[in-house]
Parts: structure tokens; C-alpha cells; sequence
């Protein structure tokens, strides 16, 4: 957890901190409305607004008079926190416990930690590790349902950003067929996949 994080949590964790955020989640208070609203002495009201201010849950606009000083939220510092530790959250994935060595070596080599494709590996010198990454996607599909295009992208969108390509390269090696419109995609039946 990072610094900033935990400042945000110590800030969380005391119920007259809390109060004062309810307060000014309403709108822009100085120190003396802040302790009229939150039950507070201004001297408690003061101490925990520098706090805040601290650890930039609220911001402090300068007045003549520090009791004059307008406290409000930092929107800004609240959205970003919360988009960091949000932002590309994925499971982890992890290695298929029955899978053999050349397996387990190749998903490890070309698969990020969450379970996105890394690198696509080459269909001329790496044919074997291509062969287990598309069988890797492959796993994704259901056996005996019709997928659309836009579904199957959205499958594919999950392991790589190159989605034509991914998905061509399933259709190119049998693993999955198609309509010749495009209009309907379905995993082929394993017997009738190249090895």
C-alpha cells in the first residue's frame, strides 16, 4: 500500500475526521462553521483540518485571518486516489496445476501476471508455444455455442489488444470456424483441431 494510501486510511479511521468530511461534502466551510456543524471545539476543528489538509483529503483557500480560511474536499486528489487503486486490478492468474513442463514454461514466458498475452510468439521459430498461447484463448470458448463477432472480440480483448489478429490466427489454425460473413463463430470440435 502506498503512502498516500495509508495517509488516506489514518485519515478514515477516526470518527471526528469523518464528520468533518460529511460536512464539507457539502460544500466549502471555514474552521468555525466546520466545528458549528461537527460538534467540535474550534481548537479540534483546526487540528484535524490540518490534517486533512495534510493528507490532501481537504483543501485550505488562504484568507486574511486563519479562521476566515474555506475548507473543501480535494476532488482532484479523491478521484485520482481512487482511480489508482482501481486502475488495471485483474486477477492473478495462475498456472494450471495438470498442465506439463513445456506448458507451465511457455504460459510463464509469454503471459503478463494477470493473464494477458505478453507477446504473441512467432508462428515461424516458436510454432509449439504459439500453438499452446492459442489453445491458452482457446479455453475461454464454450464447446457447442454460437459466438458473434463482437463476442468473440470481447473474449480476445481480455488476452490482447491485437483482437483481428488473435482472431484470425484461432481461425487460421482450426481451432475456431466461422461463417464466411463473419456473422457467427463457434470452437471447433477438438478431434478435428491440427495437434
Amino acid at each position: 500500500m502506498d503512502t498516500e494510501m495509508i495517509d488516506f486510511v489514518k485519515a478514515m479511521s477516526d470518527p471526528e475526521r469523518l464528520r468533518i468530511i460529511g460536512a464539507l461534502s457539502k460544500g466549502p466551510l471555514n474552521a468555525a462553521q466546520v466545528a458549528e456543524a461537527t460538534g467540535l471545539s474550534l481548537r479540534d476543528a483546526f487540528n484535524h483540518l490540518a490534517f486533512l489538509e495534510y493528507v490532501h483529503v481537504v483543501l485550505g483557500h488562504a484568507a486574511e485571518k486563519k479562521q476566515d480560511e474555506i475548507y473543501e474536499l480535494d476532488a482532484v486528489f479523491l478521484e485520482k486516489l481512487a482511480r489508482l487503486q482501481f486502475k488495471g486490478k485483474r486477477p492473478e492468474y495462475i498456472l494450471p496445476p495438470n498442465a506439463n513442463e513445456e506448458t507451465r514454461r511457455t504460459l510463464r514466458k509469454f503471459l503478463k501476471p494477470d493473464g494477458s498475452i505478453r507477446q504473441i510468439p512467432n508462428t515461424r521459430t516458436q510454432y509449439a508455444s504459439f500453438q499452446i498461447i492459442l489453445n491458452y484463448v482457446l479455453a475461454s470458448f464454450e464447446t457447442d455455442k454460437n459466438y458473434s463477432e463482437r463476442e468473440v472480440n470481447a473474449i480476445l480483448k481480455r488476452f490482447h489488444e491485437d483482437v483481428a489478429g488473435l482472431r484470425r490466427d484461432l481461425v487460421d489454425t482450426g481451432m475456431l470456424s466461422r461463417e464466411r460473413d463473419g456473422s457467427k463463430y463457434w470452437r471447433t470440435q477438438e478431434e478435428k483441431r491440427p495437434s
